[in-house]
């Protein structure tokens, strides 16, 4: 009967025909057969559905063991024996194929239990290992994992399971799709899933196999001797626990074994893995290695590997089943490619087509991918700028999606660069010297150079100043400025931690200083400003000379000699920190007035006396009404020779955050008059002065007990003090500053010795006596006078710099000390100008100066870019624009800080005290107001070769820390055992948290290749 069944099946007879005789064939199996018959039709029906050349065949060959082994369960045991099985697994050259695999696992499901199931079993789970070890096909590949899933007993065990993992592995490195088209794509995609479930499976009931097979899954793609192997690997990427993959990643980048060819090889093929459209986590691990491998400094395979792979990362945005993966790992490859534009300008002629093309597809998907692509195209844009002809196209293609804020792009680049990577991965290496998370740049102590880098860090956070330095052109007559100009340039741009002013500070030497000894930071920015002021004065006039010379001046007559030129337009330092202030004096006997007007670039703010203090010396700036308690208070007509006039005091408490000081008009002294001019503030209610009476009062009583008992030393000290604020006042021309003249009590630091700036600006803009020692030589007179001295600020400056003279002169002692009291600073300040108008400035930054003496201490510097803002709304509950971000620079380190930080240091540490203020000069509200766009603030373009100088030392720095990194690893690994490095390195104190410290070359944070100015 099998001899007729096999002949008719082979035949060419219909398939009608055909059908009918085996359902004959069939239904006789069902029936009892002799044991020889029964074996017959069983090896006939194993012949058909192994070697059947259709579909027929096989499926008869099927049905015919089916029957078989249901209806005869003895024979078939016998039949299926383990040397049948051998025979089927091994009865061709190579590896088995699909369909015996598939006849092994319909046998299985047919065999009873019993012995020699049992030796079945035991047999296959030799086989299965010796069929994986021979690389089988996708096909019967994944039989053999079919046929595991359906019959774990067939699994081999002990050390032989590892074995069997570690070959899966290899066999899915050699995978490769067996047909074209979708069809084929797909059943290829099925076995490969099929295959890495089977490992999925296998890892869960043993996790110890998970590592070894990592381990040779990365052998797989880092072998460089062999052929690429298949992105199926891809499949088991998915199945690996996500909690592993800092311990394999701290593994393979602090492996001593593994070679950058490796490393660089692995890698690559990985980023390939992308395209595998069902690789789950896969963008999760090329992010992690790439973070692993700038956590310990090998830069080479990161920008190599970039340069390599990133178009083709960037075309995988195209498809939406892999658009995910690919757009993180490009996100990551872009925002951490900033030493150089190479990597972003290798995608800008395939951006307007993508753009286009995700435009078209018009769904989801597309529409995020086009947010986030534009987002990083501004971010590229806005770190590389100077390429209009390059970005035109692409800026065109973009124009119609969201621009993000300054402030987001800054967060975005300053957080993914290479140099930004936390060293927690780099496992016991010592944490490498690692870039602010600020974004901001350090600069290095050459030696007690702290009164450089604080000054030269609050020129560079004054951000219009900062622009018009950077806008310098290539070919200018200005040394010092351009020397300047690199600096902030790479202050900028650089990937450095912390760069070495040495260059530009010894361009920018003050004579008198001796070098390595503290110095006065005020000194030297006044120096250093008169210098860079000097300098473009002077090339100025060169360059007008030589115009005048050769006749192209068309403004000048023929005869005009070159001393008779037309003055120059003020310098870039007149315009930004350039003022003006005029003093008249008034004789008290024919009341002749003379004035003069000075130019300033600082004011230098005197501490007043104590009781002048404590009486609050009448001044012209006042707090407005909603924060202080202003008075309305007439003062009695002045006959001739009493007392100077005065301005109505201020009362009340600064308060230390959100100050408004407001001015009000000057008065006029050209005329004699019986009586001061009455200052009014329009919105202070008339129970608000009454109160304000009251207190004034109540203080005078306080104090007159203490008044009394000093009565006869206090007019010996208005007459010093008197003479101390004449020689200030008469020295407050451009960049001068001399030491304000103080008695030993006025040093001390209490209760009655806390002031503001406020109380400062009031004492300096205060009129003045002149008296004694010290009357007005008054040319109407022809004598000596008695006369009132009054200064006025006629022009504000766009950044004004205040000076708090704390260092005086002790007359007792007859050394220099420091004024330690606390002073408040307003965020605010409003100060009034030459006719009756006022100014607002927000506080940009802080000098402060931490020690007991100007000759030692430490200089640290607050601050925040200083851009102009509109005045906010009171009671506004907005958040607060990105420029109230404080931020304390102090040498090399960089942090965040606050306002409070600003006002509470002293509170803190009562060494540490403000000395040098910047105000930035608000812009009046209205139509000219800025808009706030971050296009109206964008960091000027460079020109060509400071671009270039920038992207070859970020290179270099890339290089040197990657050569450091390697150099200390050769050295850690001679060591007897890793040492602990966790304590002591992770542990890092900000600097609101203790006080700041001396001054010291290293600054605090170890040593790190450097770059030199």
């Amino acid at each position: 009967m099998d001899k007729i069944l096999e002949a008719v099946v082979t035949s060419s007879y219909p398939a009608s025909v055909k059908q009918g005789l085996v359902r004959r064939v069939l239904e006789a199996a069902r029936q009892p057969l002799e044991r020889e018959q029964c074996l017959a039709l069983l090896a006939l029906g194993a012949r058909l559905y192994v070697g059947g050349a259709d579909e027929l065949p096989r499926r008869v060959g099927c049905q015919l063991l089916h029957v078989a082994g249901r209806h005869h369960p003895e024979v078939f045991a016998e039949f299926f024996s383990a040397r049948r099985v051998l025979r089927l697994l091994q009865g061709g050259a190579g590896p088995p194929g699909a369909r015996a695999l598939a006849c092994v696992q319909l046998g299985l499901q047919l065999l009873p239990d019993g012995p020699a199931a049992d030796e079945v079993f035991a047999l296959l789970r030799r086989e299965v290992l010796r069929t994986v070890c021979e690389r089988p096909g996708p096909a019967a590949c994944a039989q053999v994992a079919r046929l595991l899933a359906r019959h774990p007993r067939c699994v081999p065990d002990g050390t032989h399971r590892l074995l069997f993992c570690q070959q899966l592995v290899r066999c899915l490195g050699r995978f490769r799709c067996p047909a074209e088209g979708e069809e084929g794509a797909v059943e290829f995609l099925e076995q490969a899933q099929q295959v890495s479930g089977l490992l999925a499976q296998l890892w869960r009931a043993q996790p110890a196999a998970i590592l070894p097979c990592l381990k040779e899954l990365f052998a797989v793609i880092s072998c460089t001797e062999e052929e690429p192997p298949s992105s199926a690997l891809a499949s088991v990427v998915q199945h690996l626990p996500l909690e592993l993959m800092d311990g394999v990643v701290r593994n393979l980048s602090n492996d001593d074994s593994v070679t950058d060819s490796q490393m660089l090889t692995a890698i690559s093929r990985m980023i390939d893995w992308v395209s595998w459209p069902l690789g789950k986590n896969i963008d999760k691990w090329i992010i992690a290695l790439l973070k692993g491998l700038a956590a310990v400094k090998k830069f080479s395979i990161l920008i190599e590997v970039s340069l390599a792979k990133i178009e083709k990362v960037f075309s995988k945005l195209l498809y939406p089943i892999v658009r995910g993966a690919a757009l993180s790992v490009l996100r990551y490859m872009l925002l951490t490619f900033q030493h150089s534009h190479e990597a972003f300008h290798l995608l800008l002629p395939h951006i307007p087509p993508m753009v286009a093309s995700l435009v078209k597809e018009d769904s989801n998907s597309g529409t995020s991918c086009l947010e986030q692509l534009a987002e990083l195209v501004h971010c590229m844009v806005f770190r590389f700028p100077g390429f209009p002809d390059l970005y035109e196209p692409v800026m065109e293609a973009i124009k119609d999606l969201h621009i993000p804020n300054e402030d987001r792009i800054k967060q975005l680049l300053g957080q993914d660069a290479w140099t930004s990577q936390k060293s927690e991965l780099a496992g016991f290496y010592p944490r490498l010297m690692a870039k602010s998370d600020t974004g901001k740049i350090g600069l290095i102590n050459l030696g007690n150079t702290c009164y450089v880098n604080s000054v030269l860090q609050a020129l560079f956070m004054a951000s219009d100043f900062r622009h018009c330095v950077l806008r310098l052109t290539e070919n200018n007559s200005q040394p010092l400025m351009t020397k300047l100009q690199w600096l902030f340039a790479f202050l900028e741009h650089s990937q450095r931690p912390a760069i070495s002013p040495e260059n530009f500070l010894s361009a920018s030497w003050t004579p008198w200083f001796s070098p390595g000894t503290q110095q006065d930071c005020s000194e030297y920015l006044k120096y250093l400003l008169d210098r860079l002021h000097e300098e473009e004065k002077t090339g100025t006039r060169i360059c007008e000379k030589l115009k005048w010379s050769s006749g192209r001046s068309s403004l000048l007559p023929p005869s005009s000699p070159p001393s008779e030129l037309p003055s120059s337009s003020a310098t870039s330092v007149e315009k930004m920190f350039g003022g003006k202030i005029v003093t008249r004096i008034c004789c008290l006997q024919c009341l002749n007035v003379s004035s003069r007007e000075e130019a300033f670039i600082d004011l230098s703010l005197a501490f007043p006396p104590p009781e002048r203090s404590r009486h609050r010396r009448v001044g012209s700036v006042m707090l407005p009404a909603e924060d202080a308690r202003a008075q309305e208070l007439a003062l009695a007509p002045r006959a001739p020779g009493a007392q100077r006039q005065r301005k109505h005091c201020i009362t009340g408490d600064a308060p230390r955050t959100g100050l408004d000081i407001e001015g009000v008009g000057a008065i006029s002294r050209g005329e004699q008059s019986g009586q001061e001019e009455m200052v009014e503030r329009g919105h202070a209610a008339k129970e608000e002065e009454e109160v304000a009476q009251e207190e004034e009062g109540t203080r005078e009583e306080e104090s007159e007990d203490g008044e009394r008992k000093e009565k006869e030393k206090e007019d010996e000290k208005e007459k010093e003090a008197e003479s101390s604020k004449e020689k200030e006042g008469d020295n407050l021309g451009l960049g001068t500053h001399r030491d304000a003249a103080t008695p030993p009590r006025e040093q001390a630091c209490g209760p009655e010795g806390s002031r503001s700036v406020l109380d400062l600006v009031n004492y300096f803009l205060s009129p003045e006596r002149l008296t004694a020692e010290n009357r007005y030589y008054c040319e109407s007179c022809a004598s000596l006078q008695d006369a009132e001295k009054v200064v006025e600020l006629s022009q504000g400056p766009r950044y004004l710099i205040l000076t708090l003279l704390r260092f005086s002169f002790d007359l007792r002692t007859m050394r220099r000390r420091k004024i330690l009291d606390d002073v408040t600073i307003p965020l605010l300040l409003r100060l009034p100008l030459a006719g009756g108008q006022g100014q607002a400035y927000d506080l940009c930054s802080v000098v402060v100066h931490s020690g007991v003496s100007s000759e030692s201490g430490h200089y640290y510097c607050y601050a925040r870019e200083g851009a102009a803002r509109p005045a906010p709304v009171l009671g506004s509950t907005d958040r607060p624009e990105p420029e109230n971000q404080w931020y304390l620079f102090n040498d090399t380190r960089v942090s965040f800080s606050s306002f409070e930080s600003v006002s509470n240091v002293t509170s803190f540490f009562p060494k540490d005290t403000a000395y040098v203020l910047f105000y930035r000069q608000r812009p009046r509200e209205g139509p000219e107001a800025e808009s706030g766009s971050p296009r109206v603030r964008a960091e000027p373009t460079l020109h060509k070769d400071l671009m270039e100088a920038i992207s070859k030392d970020n290179v270099l720095y890339l290089q040197e820390q990657e050569k450091e990194a390697r150099s200390r690893a050769a050295y850690i690994s001679t060591l007897p055992a890793p040492p602990h490095w966790g304590r002591g390195f992770d542990e890092d104190k900000d600097e609101d948290e203790g006080s700041p410290g001396g001054c010291n070359p290293a600054g605090g944070n170890g040593d790190f290749h450097r770059l030199v100015f």
